[in-house]
């Protein structure tokens, strides 16, 4: 029973990581397909690569997410309370996908978790809920947005002499960089996610010691089912990212990629915070967007994304109580 367990879990932390990959890899390229500077299957196949290669650059946010948040529960309420977590997770990502809306993974996940601790009545972390989600999942957004409008401020003067058409082109080929850069930071945050919840599982399944460093397994399996959901590819969600908010020029792609990337990276290694790769990029392109004219920025489109970002942790964390319940109910 136990290792059937383990494997169930392990199987549900592996399709949420998938789910995460096709949910957001509109957040890696999506600029870069609008303003042209890669077709579609190049960027997703340079997105899968690069989210492959950022999963094996740090686990500080595993470590956050396994040891952080909630109290790693024990025995069989433990592989149901995570079970329950990702499950929530997953059909919230789901939903989220099917409306098209750019809403965060990473805080379904949390979400999940949490709801499903205190349905089972397992101790929460709410200081670590605080400092490490809540607090950064409003900070980060609003960094992205002040950061996308500067650094474009910036280019617009260094470039304001340049041949329009020369520096277009030249930023299409930067934009190839910095679209790069973004995939590698949300393998970075988003694999390790994931890796969080199996080493969690492979504690309570005494498989590995607490604390302890995470396998390499783990990491490749995870890293790699990122990756093929990348592949497979969110278009819709990719519409409402790279047209809807804002018609994007390559400078401005450049810019919003740059700073998304520049914020995951410290969030990661300086922080080792779990942040929201969705929050930051859309910020970031209407910060970039909003050096056009303010109203060159489609609010509405915004205001409908904000609205999902306060949604999806009770979201999630409410259909992980219903089936944490569901599955009590069934296995006493």
């Amino acid at each position: 029973m136990d290792t059937f367990a383990l494997l169930v879990v392990i199987g549900a932390a592996l399709f949420f990581t998938y789910t995460n990959g096709f949910h957001d890899s509109a957040n890696a390229i999506a600029t870069s397909i609008s303003t042209r500077a890669l077709t579609p299957r190049v960027a997703l196949a340079m997105a899968a690569v690069m989210n492959l290669a950022g999963a094996f650059l740090g686990s500080g946010v595993a470590k956050t997410v396994s040891e952080g948040l909630i109290d790693t529960p024990t025995g069989k309420q433990g592989m149901i309370i995570l079970f329950a977590g990702l499950l929530g997770a997953i059909t919230w990502n789901m939903i989220s996908w099917y409306f098209g809306l750019p809403s965060s993974s990473s805080h379904a996940l949390f979400g999940g978790l949490v709801g499903a601790a205190l349905a089972g009545a397992s101790t929460v972390h709410w200081d670590g809920v605080l400092t490490k989600i809540v607090i950064p999942m409003f900070v980060s957004p609003l960094i992205g947005l002040v950061l996308g409008y500067l650094v474009m401020v910036g280019i617009m003067w260094i470039f304001r002499r340049a041949n329009p058409h020369r520096a277009q082109r030249g930023f299409r080929i930067a934009q190839t960089v910095s679209a790069a850069g973004m995939a590698l930071g949300h393998g970075l945050q988003d694999a390790q996610k994931t890796m969080g919840v199996v080493f969690m599982a492979l504690v309570i399944a005494d498989v590995e010691p607490e604390g302890g460093s995470i396998p390499v397994w783990v990491k490749i399996a995870c890293a790699g089912m990122l990756s093929l959901g990348t592949y497979a590819g969110g278009w819709r969600i990719m519409r409402t990212l790279g047209r809807r908010i804002i018609e994007l020029d390559p400078p401005r792609g450049f810019a919003a990629e740059t700073t998304a990337a520049s914020v995951l990276y410290s969030a990661s290694y300086i922080f080792n915070a779990p942040i929201s790769t969705t929050h930051v990029i859309t910020s970031a392109i209407m910060g970039a967007g909003a050096t056009k004219r303010v109203s060159a920025v489609r609010w509405g489109v915004a205001k409908s994304i904000v609205a999902g970002w306060f949604i999806t942790m009770p979201a999630a964390g409410g259909v992980a109580a219903v089936t944490f319940w569901v599955i009590h109910l069934f296995t006493g």
